[in-house]
Order: structure tokens, then C-alpha cells, then sequence
């Protein structure tokens, strides 16, 4: 008798590719500490919150009662005034500082560069001092021909008020920043663009106004809206000249009932919601100039 058996079974294994990974399991990658700090976080926010609510100290009923006050909102009114005034000339300004220490002119170089340097050099509040008395250095303004007679005269003590000394201290101030943001977003502009328009016979002016500010606005805007909120308070500043801006007004009324919480918590909120305000604003023009450099 003779013995047969089966012939041997192909067990050839198929192999998985190198780029098929269903086979594998996936498993989530563990964060505990996260974990840890989101639960710290939220504890202590709604500790927070809650101390708001049920702590008498913060005098709600006070708060509710000035937050829409007149002379609050009139204060309010002044704040945005000099905000407004301050930027417009600030930055017009500064637009004119930034082109002249661009200039291939060394004695305009060296006059932009020199205001820059004193009044980033100099404290706001001096400033503001010094053009708040200006009256006692200058009796009176004349205008006429340099070195020469004059032919007409203005009392300063007449043409340079509280208001006007603000307005002036704030925006000479703001020029000296606006210029050297307005500079950055200019020269991160490509340089080859600029030949390419000399080449085409676009005006120089045209090449700034077309060409290179729409570009640099991308990059002065961001810089820009942070001066601007942070002009807007530092408006506060100028309550050492009795202007009746909002801080100003806000002391002046716990300095009368005594309720500091409450009103510096007015205080608070508007500048809170006028600069959430400001942030908005700021959104909706970067996108405006961002149209064709993102998706």
C-alpha cells in the first residue's frame, strides 16, 4: 500500500502597501493637563463672574444710574472729539514725516527724523503742559514776512484754549508713531513694482496713491488701529487740563458722592465698548484692503 497526501497549499501572504494604514488603530493622543487648566480656568472665571454679581462693593444700582448719564455721554462726546482730531491729524501728519524720511533729500531726512526723536523723546502730559501754557512764552502770533515786519497778529491766549492745547498736543504726539508706521508699510512694498510703473510712465504721485498705498495699507492698518485705541485712551491724560473728557468727569463725580467703584466702573465700560467698537472697525477695513492678497 502505497501512502499519498495532498499537494502543499499556496500560503503566499498578499502584502499590505506602505501608504494603507486601515489596519492600524487609532488612538487619541491624551491631554490631561489641559484638561486640568481649562477646569482651573473656568473655576476661576465663574468665580469671578460671581463675585460681580453678589458683591455689594460693586454698587450696580450706582453704576446704572450715571452710565447713561448727560454728563457722562457729553463726556463721552469730548472723548471721541479728541480721539477723531487727534488721529486725522495725527496721521495726515505723519503721512507727510513718512514720505520726507523716505525723501532722497538729506536735510528733509534729517528734519523727520528729528521730530520723531523729540516728541517720542518727550512725555505726552509735558506736552500737553507745555501747549496748555503756551500763552506765557508767546504773548501773541504775528504773521508776516520771516526776520521782518509783520502784518497781522493773534493773542494766543485767546486762539490756544484747553481744547484746541489737547487737540495739538495729542496730534503732534501721534505724528511722531504714525510716521514711523506708515514708513514700515511703505517699504515692505516690493521696490520692483515701483520700477515697473517708472517704466510704464505713471506719475510718481499716481505711484503712491495707486500703487504703493493700497499695498502698504496691509501693512500699516493693524499698527495703525492699535495707535488709535491707544490714543483713545490715553485721552484720559488730558483730564490734568480740566477738560471735561470721560475720566475727568468720572472723577469729578466720586469726588462729589464718594462712589469710586461704581464710576470708575463706568468708566470702564465705555472704554471697554467704545474699543470693541474701534476693533470692529478695524476688521471690516483690513478685509476691505486685503481683497485680492487672500482667498
Amino acid at each position: 500500500m502505497s501512502l499519498t497526501s495532498d499537494p502543499p497549499r499556496d500560503k503566499t501572504v498578499t502584502p499590505v502597501p506602505d501608504d494603507d494604514y486601515t489596519h492600524l488603530k487609532v488612538v487619541p493622543v491624551r491631554h490631561p493637563w489641559r484638561w486640568i487648566a481649562i477646569v482651573a480656568t473656568a473655576v476661576l472665571l465663574a468665580q469671578f463672574v460671581h463675585g460681580l454679581a453678589t458683591n455689594s462693593g460693586w454698587e450696580w444700582e450706582v453704576f446704572a444710574e450715571f452710565f447713561t448719564a448727560d454728563v457722562i455721554l457729553k463726556a463721552v462726546w469730548t472723548t471721541l472729539q479728541l480721539t477723531f482730531y487727534g488721529t486725522a491729524l495725527g496721521f495726515a501728519l505723519g503721512i507727510v514725516l513718512a514720505f520726507m524720511r523716505l525723501s532722497s533729500s538729506r536735510f528733509l531726512r534729517t528734519v523727520a527724523f528729528g521730530y520723531i526723536w523729540a516728541f517720542r523723546s518727550i512725555p505726552l502730559i509735558v506736552q500737553l503742559l507745555f501747549w496748555f501754557n503756551l500763552a506765557y512764552l508767546y504773548k501773541e502770533l504775528t504773521f508776516g514776512i520771516p526776520f521782518g515786519p509783520g502784518f497781522f497778529a493773534f493773542d494766543t491766549m485767546g486762539l490756544v484754549g484747553a481744547m484746541s492745547a489737547a487737540v495739538l498736543g495729542l496730534a503732534l504726539h501721534q505724528a511722531a508713531y504714525a510716521a514711523e508706521i506708515v514708513r514700515g508699510g511703505v517699504l515692505a512694498v516690493d521696490g520692483g513694482q515701483l520700477e515697473a510703473a517708472a517704466a510704464l510712465g505713471i506719475p510718481r504721485l499716481r505711484q503712491i496713491r495707486r500703487i504703493v498705498l493700497p499695498q502698504a495699507m496691509r501693512s500699516i492698518l493693524p499698527n495703525a488701529a492699535n495707535e488709535v485705541i491707544s490714543l483713545f485712551k490715553g485721552t484720559s491724560i488730558v483730564s490734568v487740563m480740566a477738560i471735561g473728557e470721560l475720566f475727568y468727569q468720572v472723577q469729578v463725580i466720586y469726588g462729589r458722592n464718594g462712589r469710586v467703584v461704581p464710576l470708575l466702573m463706568v468708566a470702564t465700560a465705555w472704554y471697554v465698548l467704545l474699543t470693541s467698537a474701534l476693533s470692529v472697525l478695524q476688521h471690516y477695513v483690513e478685509r476691505h484692503f486685503a481683497k485680492g492678497a487672500t482667498r
